[in-house]
């Protein structure tokens, strides 16, 4: 059985110990999990194990010929050749093989040669070539390839037209088709979609070879994993279990490391204070200079809180009023060079509250959806129209690369922020675990995890009530990810988000958006025909949505979505116009349904009437207010008394306000 096993492994850099004698062993059927917080050293533990990085001291042993892959986060790039010749390059191991056996071959012609041992080598070779799939090595590499998200039509592309996730995913098909004895993965979901992590996870749980791998994705490591390793403090400890287990053991853990930390904090404050009130008094010199060495003794043995305790703090400010129709499409169609049909007829009705979650695998079109809610993307056909009072917050896949330059944290946020949020700037800061000297940091130097965090800071510098989110969770470890989730859960407004986190997605949506991509095919006089994708609409959780997929795949009967019959984005829109409690068309005669739709229209433009007036009102009382805080205004009693009474008014009449805005809004949603 091939293995490797690191026995009491330490490296440091600097003053600082980043493992401490690590051991740990690695053997066909390990399905192991590294944990531990930003900076701990996974990455540095996994390029040791590669043979990538040089320990200070201890030992590594393998079986010999055991293969190690290690597959690191990032900045893998593949260039000159197709995709298919650059999948061929992970089965060079075969090729080497075959080179031997061919060398072998030659040699047992000649016959001074003893042939016992080279038939003997020729026969393991045999066998390792079998056992392998290296006959079998181009529908292997097809297989992995299009189990990863490629098209057939990638195949024959040349490497270098893929962008940097691409390229990752290349990585990831070589390092998985090289058939590894131990397989090292450092973050290898976060380039994947949903359909693509899913195959991962099958791969992985049919693996015959042991692995390691570092995710932020608590439902992919619950389904792989079988023991979780963390590294705290240059230490490695081992729990047995998946994920969720180690995290409900651990968590026993900190509570007893958390009470032992505040017992020892207060001990140390009161050393501290004893020497601070009597150090320089004679008569308690002696007693002084004890405690000092006391407090000497328990500062060099002072707990360590782990980084993961020191969770990010923050919620959405208050979303202001909006239309309970929060967006309207109609029509929305998209294509790339006038070929490429990307979105085509889209209809969809976005009310109030919702959570709505995009899905479909890459190239369906959902950041390209995301863009075009977001008024990022203008060049499409139809309409999209906002509502009354909307607001809207965007998070793109690329807002954390879009982050640097020489301009310290710090810096960076108070430039942005309003000029009412700079004395909170830093507090804000502190939330988000820019502690201390980490608001001077340079923003090139950041890591992606702490540019996702500034990224979604951002997000809070102004009061929205739509948050257009496109992949929030990339590069967030989990605790970050439960932050969040947190903070959206309890957000007043609406949410439209893309995420390959099936756990995010399961516990924050409550509608699902699924978009297929186009798909090519050839027309009667051979020229290629690209077809547009479809859009359906799965009102409800996504277990649900899940739920539906599998009695569809099963050939089950599946009930429409609408009474009318009509499925899809424009059932959503027509489902939603008519609202939940509205009677279906069969059971309305023509007169009354169009009677009931005309005052749902009536109502629904006195709610943006009332909403425009509220807003008016706010900018006024805003200038008001502006008034009051200036000089020849507020040390002017008169003047003071006049805009007083003005504002006194406005908050009367935006009072009035809003209670009509609140009673329009309940009929409609009655």
């Amino acid at each position: 059985m091939a293995f490797v096993q690191f026995s009491k492994v330490s490296l440091a850099f600097g003053d600082r110990d980043i493992l401490k004698d690590v051991s740990v062993n690695l053997a066909a059927g390990t399905k192991a999990a590294l944990s531990g917080a930003n900076g701990s050293g996974k990455s540095t533990l996994m390029k040791i194990m590669a043979g990538e990085i040089a320990p200070d001291s201890g030992q590594r042993i393998a079986q010999k010929d055991a293969r190690i892959v290690y597959l690191p986060q990032s900045g893998i790039v593949h260039a000159g050749c197709t995709l298919r010749q650059e999948a061929d390059r992970a089965f060079e191991y075969g090729y080497q093989l075959q080179r031997e056996l061919e060398e072998i071959g030659d040699a047992l012609k000649d016959s001074s040669q003893k042939s016992g041992p080279l038939l003997e080598r020729h026969h393991e070779i045999t066998t390792q070539l079998e056992e392998s799939g290296w006959y079998r090595r181009e529908a292997q590499a097809e297989q992995v390839l299009l189990g990863l998200g490629f098209s057939r039509g990638d195949l024959d592309r040349q490497t270098q037209e893929f962008s940097g996730g691409w390229q990752m995913r290349i990585a990831l098909a070589k390092a998985l088709m090289q058939h590894p004895d131990i397989l090292l993965l450092d973050e290898p979901t976060n380039y994947l979609d949903l359909e693509a992590r899913n195959w991962l996870e099958e791969f992985l749980n049919s693996f015959s070879g042991g692995f390691l791998l570092v995710s932020h994705d608590r439902y992919f490591l619950d389904t792989t994993v079988t023991e979780v390793y963390e590294l705290f403090n240059g230490d490695l400890h081992r729990y047995v279990g998946n994920y969720t287990n180690y995290e409900k053991v651990r968590q026993v853990e900190l509570e007893s490391l958390m009470a032992t930390y505040q017992q020892q904090q207060e001990e140390i404050r009161k050393l501290e204070d004893f020497i601070r009130r009597f150090g320089a008094k004679a008569t308690k010199a002696a007693q002084a200079q004890e405690r000092q060495k006391m407090l000497d003794k328990l500062l060099a043995q002072q707990v360590q809180i782990p980084e993961s305790l020191k969770k990010m703090r923050f919620s959405f400010p208050p979303a202001p009023h909006s239309g309970r129709l929060v967006l309207t499409l109609e029509g929305v169609s998209k294509s790339y060079d006038g070929v490429r049909q990307v979105l085509s007829q889209l209809d969809l009705v976005l009310e109030k509250g919702e959570r709505l979650v995009v899905v479909g695998c890459n190239g369906s079109g959902k950041t390209t959806l995301l863009k075009i809610l977001a008024q990022q993307d203008a060049s499409y056909e139809g309409s999209v129209k906002e509502g009354a009072g909307v607001a809207v917050g965007y998070f793109s896949q690329d807002s954390a690369e879009k982050i640097c330059g020489a301009t310290t944290v710090l810096e960076y946020i108070e430039n942005q922020a309003p000029l009412e949020l700079i004395p909170r700037v830093r507090d804000m800061l502190g939330s988000f675990l820019f502690r201390g000297d980490d608001v001077f940091k340079t923003l090139d130097v950041l890591s992606g995890g702490e540019k996702s965090r500034l990224a979604l800071l951002q997000l809070l510098l102004k009061p929205v009530n739509l948050l257009i989110l496109d992949e929030p969770t990339n590069h967030l470890d989990l605790h970050s990810k439960d932050v969040l989730l947190e903070a959206l859960e309890s957000f007043g407004g609406t949410v439209v988000f893309v995420s390959h986190d099936r756990g995010f997605i399961q516990s924050l949506a409550t509608r699902v958006l699924e978009l297929s991509p186009p798909v090519e095919a050839g027309s009667g006089d051979g020229t290629p025909v690209t077809s547009c994708g479809r859009a359906r609409n799965f009102p409800g959780s996504y277990e649900y949505y899940l739920e539906r997929l599998a009695a569809e795949a099963a050939g089950l009967e599946v009930a429409p979505p609408s009474s009318s019959g009509k499925t899809g984005a424009t059932a959503s829109k027509q489902e939603s116009a008519d609202g939940a409690n509205t009677p279906s068309a069969g059971a309305l005669k023509y007169e009354e349904q169009k009677k009931l739709k005309n005052q749902r229209r009536k109502l629904e433009k006195e709610e943006e009437r009332l909403m425009e007036e509220i807003a008016a009102a706010e900018e006024e009382k805003q200038e008001l207010e502006n008034q009051l805080a200036q000089p020849e205004v507020y040390s002017d009693p008169q003047k003071s008394r006049q805009v007083q009474s003005a504002l006194e008014a406005l908050d009367a009449k935006i009072d009035q306000l809003t209670t009509a805005w609140e009673e329009v809004s309940a009929q409609l949603e009655g």
